[in-house]
């Protein structure tokens, strides 16, 4: 597919990614162009968002990561959102989104598994190999020590005006 044939984002970010949809579940829900690979977790605190300082990227994303061989998306969300953040929400406390299918600009289209939940506990967090620093967003365009990943806090506000399934 050339540039121009490229399908419309609905957002983009940071270092090529782009978001090309956010399709509904249910959550055993299978696609034929590209398989489920990660899982994403918009977790909020008192209105405020959590975001991940990502080592490599120098990015603040959303917590979230790959899929373990046997492993359910919505266990994926919970133990990345522990190992990423040091913040413990059980998998069954997850309220699922949709998938987000992303572009990426060093690999091919995958789908994520996209999960929403509330805090009223914050742990603390220690920095970690992959994730430098968490920040509990509230908006503001920059944040220092990386860039705000817009694809990510696009899913994140998606999240917050989808109904519970």
């Amino acid at each position: 597919m050339t540039t121009d044939q490229q399908p419309h984002a609905l957002a983009t970010g940071p270092l090529g990614v782009r978001l090309l949809a956010l399709e509904p579940g249910p959550e055993e829900r299978r696609f034929g162009d590209a398989p489920v690979t990660y899982a994403l977790v918009a977790l909020r605190h008192e209105g405020r968002l959590l975001l991940v300082l990502e080592r490599e990227r120098g990015t603040w994303e959303l917590p979230g990561g790959s899929i373990d061989p046997g492993e359910t998306p919505r266990v994926a969300a919970a133990r990345e959102l522990r190992e990423e953040a040091g913040q413990v929400i059980a998998p069954e406390a997850l309220r699922f989104v949709g998938f987000s299918k992303t572009a990426f600009a060093d690999r091919p289209v995958a789908y994520g598994a996209v999960f929403a939940a509330e805090t009223t506990a914050v742990r603390p967090f220690t920095p970690n190999e992959e994730i430098a620093a968490i920040h509990w967003w509230s908006g503001e365009p920059e944040i220092p020590g990386g860039l705000v990943q817009t694809v990510d806090t696009y899913l994140a506000e998606r999240a917050r005006s989808t109904p519970p399934a």
